[in-house]
């Protein structure tokens, strides 16, 4: 193992960056459409926007901001969030946060959700909407962030990339009565092994939030700024990831929330089960995404038996992931997670708690065994076979693509955990699409099965 103790030894570069940074939170304002009237001549937008239902922002006091929810990241999972969320009857306010000022301008001239599924538009415009800055904006209307107070809950959106980045210049306005919800592919990055370096090194007093993750499964696909598609509506798990007893009643609300949400159909679920959820979802992203980015295809196009060795590609990054997968059962880092709650809490004896400990690891062994997870994206596969990848719809709109959180979450944890495990096929699909490659079937397998990268 390495040791986590020093930020230099950990691997992953994210949390190099962050844990190296020693600038102080910045302030941060809250820009709303009545900020854009000074600074964009754009009044009477502005005043249209108000007139077709778009909140002011004139909140009523401590009650409504313990009731609030911030959603930051407005592409299609907030959308999607925002929009189930608003659906409560007698829900919580919620505010929109977006990470440019052209979006709020956009929203002020065409205010407003619209989320189509089943062929059916629903919109909604009830929602408070902010763009936060460091930069003052000019005039009257100048407010801090949450009132300069710290924010109850937040479910970030966010790619994953940008998730803990993003929360990181917001710590300001965060505290142990703070409940953060990541919505990501990929994996959490607060948990073992390496997130409690993180909240050691930005909430050094203690200070910190109540963290909790999402595993969203709907197929959401975007029509434009606000507008999206509900293509395959599924299912959302909710559970805990790092929560301490202080701000108890604000995990259990803001979960309440998301369970609570019409359409969204989330249910609450382990700590562990919620960690093996996303661990089993990163493997499907880790094989299917990337495959069709490179390939240029649809999902199903990759089980296809054809007169090639992809199936043999797929096979090597599911016994890569395997033993990663492994490696990480096995380590003292996840034992927290894999004991029961009695366990942990000391009120078994050493004996059974060393039994109890075993069983969960060979369970979890068993099920992320190579034959397993190869029945498992077959699976997902066949489900899928229809739809384009998130990755190819990244690549295809110019965007950054989430290879990194994807195959380089694999790639980091492997090295973390034990200095000799390495693998070499994600390693290297990573850099083709990294490098936006596009080839064909045997080209892929040329430079994935070639001998000398391994």
């Amino acid at each position: 193992m390495h040791n986590v103790e020093n930020p230099r030894e950990i691997s992953p570069e994210w949390l190099r960056r962050i844990i190296e940074d020693d600038t102080k939170a910045p302030k941060l304002y809250a820009w709303t459409p009545k900020n854009l009237s000074t600074g964009c001549g754009t009044g009477r937008e502005t005043n249209q926007g108000l007139r077709m239902g778009t909140r002011t922002n004139d909140r009523g006091g401590d009650d409504d901001e313990r009731r609030r929810i911030y959603i930051l990241g407005v592409g299609n999972i907030g959308r999607l969030y925002a929009m189930c969320l608003s659906k409560i009857v007698n829900g919580p306010p919620i505010t929109l946060v977006l990470h440019r000022k052209e979006l709020l301008e956009h929203w002020v001239s065409e205010p407003g959700i619209q989320l189509t599924r089943h062929g059916q538009v629903h919109k909604s415009v009830d929602f408070d909407i902010e763009w936060w800055t460091d930069v003052a904006p000019d005039g009257s209307h100048v407010a801090e962030v949450a009132g300069g107070r710290n924010i109850s809950n937040l479910i970030v959106t966010t790619k994953a990339s940008d998730a803990l980045p993003q929360v990181d210049r917001v710590r300001r306005y965060l505290g142990n009565n703070s409940t953060v919800a990541f919505v990501q592919n990929g994996m959490c990055k607060l948990w073992p092994p390496i997130g409690d370096v993180y909240v050691r090194a930005r909430f050094a007093d203690g200070n910190n939030p109540n963290w909790i993750a999402c595993v969203t499964t709907h197929g959401v696909t975007s029509e434009g700024p606000f507008k999206s598609i509900h293509a395959a509506p599924a299912n959302a798990l909710v559970g805990p990831v790092m929560v301490h007893g202080v701000g108890e009643e604000q995990v259990r609300y803001l979960t309440q929330m998301i369970t609570d949400a019409p359409d969204l159909d989330a249910r609450e679920v382990s700590r562990k089960q919620l960690w093996v959820a996303q661990l089993e979802k990163l493997v499907v992203n880790a094989v299917i995404n990337p495959l069709t980015a490179v390939l240029r295809c649809k999902n199903g196009e990759i089980f296809v038996a054809r007169d090639d060795a992809i199936p043999v590609v797929i096979d090597k990054l599911l016994s890569e992931a395997s033993e990663t997968l492994g490696a990480l059962v096995r380590s003292s880092k996840s034992d927290e997670l894999l004991l029961s709650e009695s366990a942990r809490k000391g009120a078994t004896s050493e004996n059974s708690t060393a039994k109890s400990l075993r069983a969960s690891q060979e369970q979890l062994l068993e099920r992320f065994s190579f034959p397993q997870l190869q029945d498992m994206v077959l699976d997902v596969g066949a489900k899928v076979s229809t739809n384009t990848s998130s990755m190819l719809q990244d690549l295809r709109a110019g965007k950054p693509t989430e290879i990194g959180d994807f195959n380089g979450w694999l790639v980091d944890t492997a090295r973390l955990l034990d200095k000799g495990l390495r693998l070499p096929t994600h390693e290297k699909l990573t850099e083709l699409v990294k490098a936006k490659a596009m080839l064909t079937r045997g080209e892929l397998c040329t430079e994935l099965l070639e001998e000398n990268h391994y």
